[in-house]
């Protein structure tokens, strides 16, 4: 016994539900791409869209078409599929040909490039955007330096006061994904106050590794005060920071005095087994600040240990690197990074 299904024939594209656009979309790629999409649902969502297709009667190209920019769109803008762009050029080829997939991957990628947002932000004189933001709040502070070259939001971070800037470290080290319409509305917001100084400029993300690399560029003072500004809200937080900031293979920028302060707390065999990975340099580096008898033991504690596991010799690089920040902290050891202010007389 059949069971009758009551069909949708007039369509506005503006009208359709989630599961409809679904629907259109597999029928707008065929059977056999519909097949895998459907696939890698569960039955019940699999039976939803199911449904929804036997209800389709004949679609308009415009109403596919309208569905079909519109899915792309937004696996593009969001990164939805696993495969971004690429993805969607595969499946647009196989559904309508190479050429017809180009022109709608050509309209997609215009509107990529018109809603990357701060566009002029990125160009903005630094202390020109810093006095600027002074007013802002930290959020909305964050937002833009996290999408800021890091040498620009070193440099912005400067003219900001830094009880707000640890606050503003804090968020873009928390900061996920923001979409490209919000960031729009803030440089509209921004743009309609300040009249901003053009310079060259390009686009970093939010995350512990931004702010690494953004205090890598700041004077010691300035990244201990943003530093411990992030420390008061998030202990763990400020040591991934800390611990991204001077990677092992930095060791080979210690002057042989840190080094051989460093090497009276770092045991012989977590050593040897952090030198298990390094590179030549860094090896002969060390070794170079140590006494022949010293080396002696440690190349054969190296060759003794045989083949390691990568965790293992990582969580070694990670507890001499700890070593090293303690050190700094305690002003036994200088580091490299930015340029410290010089104190005369």
């Amino acid at each position: 016994m059949s069971t009758a299904v009551a069909k949708r024939k007039s369509i506005d594209p503006a009208d359709l539900s989630g599961r409809e656009k679904a629907a259109i979309l597999c029928l707008a790629l065929g059977a056999e791409t519909a097949a895998i999409i459907t696939g890698k649902l569960t039955p019940e969502e699999a039976e939803v869209i199911t449904y929804e297709i036997a209800r389709l009667d004949n679609v308009d190209s415009a109403v596919v078409d309208a569905v079909l920019n519109g899915w792309l769109e937004a696996a593009a803008l969001d990164s939805l599929s696993a495969g971004g762009v690429e993805f969607a050029r595969d499946i647009l080829e196989r559904a309508f040909g190479s050429t017809k997939a180009t022109q709608i991957l050509k309209r997609i990628q215009l509107q990529l490039a018109d809603s990357a947002g701060l566009h002029r932000l990125r160009k903005a004189d630094p202390q020109q955007l810093g006095n600027t933001l002074r007013g802002e709040h930290p959020q909305t502070i964050a937002l833009i330096l996290a999408h800021l070259e890091p040498s620009q939001t070193a440099a912005i971070l400067k003219e900001i006061p830094p009880a707000t800037g640890g606050d503003v470290v804090y968020r873009m080290a928390r900061m996920e994904k923001v979409s490209p319409e919000m960031l729009n509305l803030i440089e509209r917001s921004l743009g309609a106050e300040a009249d901003f100084s053009f310079s060259s400029g390009m686009s970093a993300s939010g995350g512990p590794a931004a702010v690494a690399a953004v205090l890598n560029l700041v004077h010691a003072s300035l990244e201990q005060q943003l530093l411990e500004g992030v420390d008061s809200r998030d202990h763990e937080l400020s040591e991934q920071i800390k611990n991204l900031m001077f990677v092992f293979e930095d060791v080979v920028t210690l002057d042989e005095k840190a080094l051989q302060r460093l090497l009276r707390e770092v045991e012989a065999k977590v050593l040897a087994l952090a030198l298990k990975a390094a590179s030549e340099d860094l090896k002969n580096k060390i070794m170079g600040a140590m006494s022949q008898r010293a080396v002696t033991a440690l190349r054969e504690e190296m060759e003794f240990m045989g083949p390691v596991r990568m965790r293992d010799v990582e969580a070694a690089q990670t507890q001499i690197v700890t070593a090293i920040r303690k050190l700094e902290e305690a002003g036994e050891i200088v580091i490299a990074g930015g340029a410290d202010d010089l104190v005369i007389g």
